[in-house]
């Protein structure tokens, strides 16, 4: 495999990288680095760039024989989406449109995108399937499900085969801490608990208690990182052999709370966390739990991680080691 890893400096991306070299995939990584690490990436080429440089694009697939492109490089806060749209729609859309372009112009027919469980909006029901509506509530998730539109038209007139991949909640990190989640803002769940646990955050804040959930407070679903790359590397052989465009949902299937997961940090770090009580968040559904079943008959992934404590272990060693 030749492939091209947009955002692989970033944190999903970083990840990927490390599995694909793992695979003995020849990679490129392409990042511009705004929210990414130059050190995240664990080999192959890298190529410092941006996607808005139709110039650099065309010459980065003129000198490479890429088969397949994977694509990591959106902006993915949901706020700042909502005060600063034109950002995202550049970026996300825009952007991306630049690239299915140089793919289309050299030939390249497989690409594998993530996406987002935000193009579903307030869920109707949970667990949530392919099958659900989708009427995102904010930019963010309105720039993925453009995309996802995008994809089915390139696919139409170009031949261009994609398979888009809806994530609910990343977590964790490598298991031999090379690599982990550090962004700036940080802004997920997990981070912020073992950032509170380290000292680096005073407390952590559960923003409401009165959700219509056994303890009151958010149900999330949370997927291992790792297990998040091993769906990619099936889709990608899935495109190779099958040449087919698909979309799947993936998460863990089991929806933990925000206070099951302050308590398990406790146990996994051995610290009591500080914690406050704030007001709900506009926009936070009470439960959004994934039902991956599709991509575990079409694309035999069975996640490995599935226990909240070795996800959270995993996310407590690196954070040690930040």
């Amino acid at each position: 495999m030749n492939i091209l890893v947009v955002g692989g400096a970033g944190y999903i991306g970083s990840h990927m990288v490390a599995h694909l070299l793992k695979e003995g995939a020849n990679v490129t990584t392409f990042d511009n680095l705004s929210g990414g690490y130059r050190d995240a990436v664990l080999g192959g080429e890298f190529i410092e760039g941006d996607l808005a440089d139709i110039d650099l694009l065309d010459n980065v697939f003129n000198d490479n024989n890429f088969d397949s492109v994977m694509h990591f490089a959106s902006f993915i806060e949901v706020g700042e989406s909502i005060h600063s749209p034109s950002k995202y729609y550049r970026n996300n859309v825009t952007n991306t449109q630049n690239l299915l372009d140089a793919m289309v112009k050299h030939s390249v027919k497989h690409f594998i995108f993530s996406s987002t469980a935000a193009i579903f909006g307030e869920p109707q029901y949970v667990p949530i399937d392919e099958k659900h509506s989708m009427a995102p509530i904010n930019p963010y998730g309105r720039t993925k499900l453009i995309v996802e539109q995008m994809l089915a038209d390139y696919d139409r007139a170009y031949g261009l085969k994609s398979i888009s991949l809806r994530y609910f909640n990343a977590a964790g990190a490598d298991p031999e801490t090379r690599i982990g989640e550090r962004h700036v803002p940080e802004t997920h769940l997990i981070p912020l608990v073992l950032q509170a646990a380290s000292g680096r955050r005073t407390s952590i804040s559960i923003y409401g208690d009165d959700y219509d959930t056994p303890d009151g407070t958010c149900i999330r679903d949370y997927i291992h990182i790792c297990d998040l790359c091993d769906a990619h590397l099936l889709a990608i052989k899935a495109l190779q052999t099958k040449n087919e465009s698909a979309a799947y949902n993936l998460g863990n299937g089991n929806g933990f709370s925000v206070k099951e997961v302050i308590d398990t940090a406790k146990v996994v770090t051995g610290i009591e966390i500080p914690v406050q009580v704030a007001d709900r968040r506009e926009g936070d559904p009470a439960r959004l739990v994934a039902d991956a079943s599709l991509a575990m008959r079409e694309l035999s992934w069975s996640p490995q991680f599935k226990e909240l404590d070795k996800i959270i272990q995993h996310a407590w060693l690196w954070e040690q080691k930040l």
